[in-house]
């Protein structure tokens, strides 16, 4: 449970675990054309299979200490907005850490993700968990791109139709500063 940002906050934002209690309210997020593709989910999976894997995998994470997503909370409404969280990702034989962000259809626009993503990068690199972060998404997944630059991070590499982009420690430290 080390990378988990529980009890974490934002302006606008709680992050707390997800629950399975959340499954109804996270469902719509599969109503949307390329969610699957851009979550690197199988493809041709009905809206209930696709949030069951999801799901899945989110707890999976949570029981093996492979950091995970987090529930994203409005301050104001209480309205579950999206996840957020830090994940062990393997890329190219090398296992290393990573922002990772969704935010349900009706949240778009918002600065949600970007807010969110950059207290994940802040609590990362204030608590020393790695040297490098970086977000990875779809080659056709420009909002996800635009919220990594947001971010501080810039191109990596293309690795298997995903483009990855990281920040480095030293570099987020000469951007506080």
């Amino acid at each position: 449970m080390k990378y988990l940002l529980t009890g974490q906050t934002t302006q606008r934002l709680n992050f707390r675990l997800v629950t399975k209690q959340d499954y109804n309210l996270w469902l719509p997020l599969f109503k949307e054309n390329n969610v699957d593709k851009f979550l690197g989910m199988p493809e041709g999976m009905t809206q209930r299979e696709q949030c069951d894997f999801w799901f899945k995998k989110v707890f999976h994470r949570y029981e093996n200490g492979l950091g995970g997503m987090n529930a994203l909370i409005d301050k104001t409404t209480g309205d579950f907005i999206g996840q957020c969280g830090l994940l062990i990702q393997t890329v190219e034989d090398e296992e290393r850490l990573e922002v990772g962000y969704s935010i349900l259809p009706k949240y778009w626009g918002n600065g949600y993700a970007q807010e969110a993503a950059i207290k994940c990068k802040e609590f990362c690199f204030e608590h020393e968990f790695t040297n490098n972060l970086m977000s990875m998404m779809h080659v056709d997944n420009i909002a996800s791109e635009i919220v990594a630059k947001k971010n501080g991070m810039t191109f990596e590499k293309c690795v298997k139709g995903y483009n990855v982009f990281s920040i480095n420690r030293n570099t987020w430290l000469q951007q506080k500063s």
